[in-house]
């Protein structure tokens, strides 16, 4: 794929500015037009589905399989986010405040792990974010399948009262199986025909520009909803666990790569995935709750903005839990 130049080239330069850039704006922008917000929500799939579909589409179809066959790195991974984050959300999640609503958004956004900015944010810090790249679709289905049980344990079996299967199911459609069909498709064409080469070129270059529509519709979208004095409150307890749960992870990856004996680049990539989270795509499933949960999607996007501005000190904290020369 040609490097990209312009406007194109120093976004991607400056990734991590502009996702912040595009933080405030949707705040300020929730902030100043809350009328926008229902609308705006509408909008979250279809530019989500979009962005997943870039990203799938810079994974060979080829790749998936080699994904499996790496063995020690792809064992790590599912480790990591499967088995260790699952028992460090067990070990908060007595302390949690005590409403279901509020309980709801952190263990969805808690349980499931990243597959789309996890990979830029890896590899700023010199992680292996082609072999993330390369296991994100075994990631989703994973979290999609494992997530549901996840919330039985937790939240017992009365969760099947409020919870619908529904949007569960439409979501996978919506942002796994279509998106990555049309990424492929498009690979096939690009091998076949020099106009699908200039279309898949064109679509890897537009991977920043979607991330920061994603992240501002999300915060525009969801603004609005804090100015319920509850939901402020809401969100002003969660932020601690968030916070404890990266510094948390930051040591816990740090062990799971050393256990499975993997070099510094895979070893940083480990440490970004177990502390990111997917909270963009477990978004529209907080948002199909019904209206007594509706606080939950707010929980859910104070994730996010907790996530990235730790993502920033990771970037440079990581490098040093991990030195190359390790």
């Amino acid at each position: 794929m040609p490097s990209p130049s312009g406007p194109v080239a120093a976004m991607e330069r400056h990734q991590v500015a502009v996702y912040v850039g595009a933080l405030a704006a949707g705040g300020l922008a929730g902030w100043a037009a809350p009328g926008l917000g229902p609308g705006l929500e509408h909008a979250i799939n279809p530019v989500l589905a979009a962005l997943l579909y870039v990203t799938f589409l810079q994974v060979p179809a080829a790749e998936l399989a080699r994904s499996v066959r790496s063995g020690r790195f792809l064992a790590a991974t599912l480790v990591v986010n499967f088995v260790v984050v699952p028992l460090v959300v067990a070990a908060m999640f007595a302390f949690l405040p005590d409403d279901r609503a509020v309980r709801l958004g952190v263990l969805l956004v808690l349980l499931a792990p990243c597959i789309d900015y996890v990979i830029v944010f890896s590899g700023l810090a010199g992680g292996s974010s082609e072999r993330l790249l390369a296991a994100t679709p075994l990631l989703l289905l994973a979290q999609m399948a494992l997530l549901p049980v996840y919330l039985f344990l937790f939240m017992g079996p009365d969760l099947a009262e409020v919870v619908d299967a529904g949007p569960f199911v439409e979501a996978f459609l919506v942002l796994i199986v279509i998106p990555l069909a049309l990424a492929w498709l498009t690979q096939a064409w690009a091998a076949r025909r020099r106009a699908g080469q200039r279309v898949a070129d064109a679509m890897g270059t537009a991977m920043v520009p979607l991330m920061a529509a994603v992240l501002l519709t999300v915060v525009a979208s969801q603004v609005p909803k804090l100015g319920d004095a509850g939901s402020l409150e809401d969100v002003g307890r969660v932020v601690p666990f968030y916070v404890v749960f990266l510094v948390v992870m930051a040591f816990a990856g740090f062990a799971v790569a050393r256990l499975f004996r993997l070099d510094a680049p895979a070893g940083r990539a480990i440490v970004f995935t177990g502390a990111t989270r997917n909270s963009l795509v477990v978004l529209p499933l907080a948002l199909a709750l019904p209206d007594a949960l509706a606080v939950a999607a707010v929980v859910v996007v104070a994730q996010t903005l907790v996530e990235v501005i730790g993502m920033v000190v990771y970037v440079r904290a990581v490098p040093r839990l991990l030195p190359l020369r390790s």
